[in-house]
Order: C-alpha cells, then structure tokens, then sequence
C-alpha cells in the first residue's frame, strides 16, 4: 500500500491518462492494447483510471506499443524544442521477431530518444527469405519505405510490389503485409511507420 504523500506524488504525474490519450489517439481498445502488451484489461483500466500504478516494467511494455520512451510519462511541458539525435554507433539491432530462427529483417529505431514522437523511423536490414516463410502482420496506421539500396519484394494483401534502390511505397499497414529481399545483394531500407 502507498502512503498517500506518494500516491499524490505519482498522481501528478498522469500518467493513466497520458496512457488512455494514447490509446484512444490510435482509436485502440483496452483488449487490443493488453494483447500487444501481455497485461489484462481489468489491469489497464485500473492504471488509467489512476486506480493503480503501474511498475517499470510493465509501463516500458505499454510504452513500446506507442513508441514512446519512459520519460514520456514523466517529463513535464517541454520548454525547449524537441531535439533528438541518434548516434549510429548507439543503434540497436533487433530482428523482426525476438527469438526467430530465420529472420527476415533486423531494424534499428532512429528516433528512440524523441518524446511525443508523430511517427516512428527505422533503418531496416532485409534478408533472403523463400515466399512460403514470409510472415504477413499488420499494425495501425500507414508504413512508407524507402529503398536505399538493393531490390526488395513488398507483399501487401497478397500482391508483391518489387522495389529497386531509389524506388519507395507508402501503404495503408492495415493491410497484412511482408517484405523480402528479392536479388542477390544486400539490401537495406528507411521505414517509417505512422498510427
């Protein structure tokens, strides 16, 4: 139990209404919320409803799926303009599913560091990988890519769009959609997803 000097502490925070502003900002239900994030409805609406609060893990949960960073909840108006630089040696490198055996690609966020973030950017590494195991997903928003180089295959509700270095595409991610590298070079894009 709390003592009430840190419930009013974190109350002043928000941060069970900065999580439903989110959520309702991507037009998100409770229920789909707790399946990206592994948590219950019953326990997301009590953390928005200020009822409870939540720990640190399972708020960096919540905010990965909003691609927002901790400070997110916490920083208060910001004062200055919002500048964020990602530096290519601070990059992270995570495959397209943690734990895959054959991934098809490995991305790295470019804008980790920024707060209230409108979009989300990526430098994504395809790799080879046959039709048959392409693993289609869909998420809220639209997704544009960018081509920088090498040739890749972009499969959106089943029609495949091959994309040489220069070319770009902007679909609605709504759609089931995968990507592959098609041709034998490697081959590397800018993603930017928006929701």
């Amino acid at each position: 139990m709390l003592s009430a000097t840190i419930e009013s502490g974190l109350g002043d925070y928000g941060i069970g209404e900065k999580i439903r502003k989110l959520r309702l900002k991507r037009s998100m239900g409770l229920v789909e919320l707790g399946k990206h994030t592994g948590l219950s409805a019953a326990l997301l609406s009590k953390i928005e409803r200020g009822r409870l609060f939540p720990t640190l893990p399972t708020l960096l949960r919540i905010a990965l799926v909003f691609s927002v960073g901790l400070d997110f909840f916490f920083a208060g108006t910001r004062e200055k303009p919002l500048i964020a630089i990602v530096r290519k040696s601070d990059r992270v490198r995570l495959p397209d599913q943690a734990g895959a055996r054959a991934p098809a690609y490995r991305f790295e966020s470019l804008d980790f560091p920024a707060t209230e973030r409108r979009f989300s950017s990526y430098y994504a590494e395809f790799l080879p990988v046959t039709p048959d195991r392409l693993r289609p997903h869909v998420h809220t928003g639209v997704e544009f890519i960018y081509v920088v180089t090498g040739q890749l295959s972009v499969h959106v509700d089943d029609v495949e769009h091959v994309l040489a270095t220069g070319d770009s595409i902007y679909f609605d991610a709504n759609q089931p959609h995968a990507y592959r590298r098609s041709g034998g070079r490697a081959c590397g894009a800018v993603v930017v997803t928006a929701g």
